[in-house]
């Protein structure tokens, strides 16, 4: 058996691959899209108790790690490829400018 390489974006795409195969999100709703929204905004939500509630970095960390699963895993359900569509976005947002909005910076697509 190879060992995984904890950097390897394929590698981390082919456990959250096995752990839907494991359970067979397929063919038993875990791969349907509203519900992995709602499982996404449930996570957001406890990552957000984590900072608003002084909890440790730990537990944000663990938070999270189980929304990025999340996000890996409805790239799998949707079937697109999130590695390519992180570069496409990353290369657009590099090339817009910031701007402070009430006092914070804030880089957008601004539309005056």
């Amino acid at each position: 058996m190879n060992e995984l390489n904890p950097d390897s974006y394929k590698d981390m795409l082919d456990t959250v691959q096995a752990f839907h195969d494991k359970h067979d999100f397929k063919n038993t709703g875990g791969e349907e899209l509203t519900y992995r929204l709602a499982l996404m905004s449930e996570e957001l939500g406890e990552m957000s108790a984590c900072v608003t509630k002084g909890k440790s970095k730990e537990d944000l960390a663990e938070e999270t790690a189980d929304l990025f699963i999340l996000l890996l895993g409805t790239a799998i359900s949707a079937d697109f490829n999130l590695n390519d569509a992180f570069w496409k976005k990353m290369d657009k947002i590099m090339k817009r400018d910031s701007r402070m909005v009430n006092g914070r910076i804030r880089v957008s697509e601004f539309k005056d």
